[in-house]
């Protein structure tokens, strides 16, 4: 489910997204109250399918799969050696949710 995403993300196929991604979904942001991950979250396949289509683009590019606390994900290393994980929650086959983590408290024991 990760490289389909992430195959979909770096390509900017809003339908590849689509299809991939549960009617609900959500996309949560959390980078610690500052930087690009302070903002609202996302709901909905088609506005989620559409940000990742366009801002998700680079970072799918520098993404690649793990497991994060047992359950589907990916992390980016960003040059300036800022850290950003993606949580999913996959229910029913399609991804239900999505927790972009980059706060660095929360993150502190990545390697």
């Amino acid at each position: 489910m990760v490289d389909a995403f992430l195959a979909a993300a770096r390509a900017g196929d809003f339908e590849g997204l689509l299809a991939i991604l549960d009617p609900d979904v959500a996309l949560r942001f959390d980078g610690g109250g500052a930087g690009p991950l302070a903002r609202p979250a996302i709901t909905g396949a088609r506005e989620v399918a559409g940000e990742l289509a366009v801002r998700g683009r680079i970072f799918a590019g520098l993404a690649r799969p793990i497991v994060v606390n047992g359950a589907a994900g990916a992390i980016v290393r960003l040059t300036d050696g800022l850290v950003v994980v993606a949580a999913m929650t996959v229910i029913g086959g399609r991804i239900a949710e999505i927790d972009l983590i980059g706060d660095p408290g929360k993150l502190r024991g990545i390697r």
